[in-house]
């Protein structure tokens, strides 16, 4: 908690990062005051062994934002993320919603259908979203179906590229109606197996991930591009992360996909330049959104 909020969100070397460093230096600072509170959340739940003790240091941390949001918490960066939420009008619902999706780390390890799942990406993924919408700035109510789906489309993309860093915890969160409907059986994740079941249930799920890349995309009006430029980033960002799962033929076991440090650097720099010509001089777009990743 000694480091500020952007040496938290440069250190963690995300697409996060990368997407939202050329923000003006307002709306700048406060993404990376949000991004640290979720760092910090997250980091509670991941870190350590001792469940019991993690719930208990959650609890507080919820207390301790309560405490924040009424102005009388010794946290600097709570006391800085309550200035953001004051600043850019942002419902506290969605911060506490983030908490409840964290906890629903430490106490579920199984989801049975997608309606659960999509839930718990709801909570710790779309919530960030709605949090991003207001510091951006919209015109279009249509701009809270973008940060929603994008949140889900983000959030299952991170779940499909971590199916087995999840099962080294115990944790798998591919829905159990889908393993029994592709015939993969909860060992066969936990043992990192990669068999055809396997490659037909991670095709499925890659499907719809990109459903709702396509749905998001469609959700944001023209007038609300300019504004959303960096939460594009993160669209174009994750959406080659999830076309790299697809060409490795699924194989998620053999090696941890990503997309490369360059890269990033280059979708950011496409997306800034794109907008800095079409709202600077050119007063018209060359730039059409980078497509989603189709299935084979």
């Amino acid at each position: 908690m000694e480091s500020s909020a952007a040496a938290i969100t440069k250190r963690s070397n995300t697409s996060f990062y990368y997407s939202f460093s050329l923000l003006p230096k307002q709306k700048r600072e406060a993404i990376h005051a949000v991004y640290a509170f979720c760092r910090y959340t997250d980091d509670i739940v991941d870190e350590g062994t001792d469940e019991k003790s993690k719930f208990v240091l959650l609890r507080k941390w919820r207390l301790e934002l309560g405490r924040a949001l009424a102005g009388k918490s010794t946290y600097p960066l709570l006391n800085q993320l309550n200035t953001v939420a004051r600043k850019f009008n942002i419902p506290v619902d969605h911060f506490y919603e983030l908490i409840k999706g964290m906890e629903l780390d430490l106490s579920k390890t199984r989801y049975e259908t997608f309606e659960e799942l999509r839930e718990y990406c709801y909570l710790v993924a779309s919530s960030v979203g709605l949090i991003c919408r207001q510091i951006f700035g919209y015109k279009n109510d249509t701009s809270r179906d973008y940060a929603i789906d994008l949140g889900i489309a983000l959030q299952l993309t991170n779940i499909l590229r971590d199916v087995a860093e999840d099962a080294r915890r115990g944790r798998i969160y591919l829905p159990r109606e889908d393993l029994a409907r592709f015939g993969c059986t909860e060992e066969d994740i936990l043992r990192c197996r990669y068999t055809p079941e396997f490659v037909n249930l991670m095709r499925f799920e890659c499907q719809r991930a990109s459903g709702y890349f396509d749905s998001a995309r469609d959700a944001l009006r023209n007038e609300d591009k300019r504004t959303f430029f960096a939460a594009r980033i993160m669209w174009s960002i994750y959406a080659h992360t999830l076309r790299s799962i697809m060409r490795s033929n699924y194989n998620v076991f053999e090696r941890r996909i990503s997309i490369s440090k360059l890269m990033k650097l280059l979708i950011t720099f496409r997306y800034w330049l794109s907008n800095t010509l079409k709202y600077s001089w050119l007063g018209r777009s060359w730039h059409s959104d980078h497509p989603t990743p189709q299935t084979h």
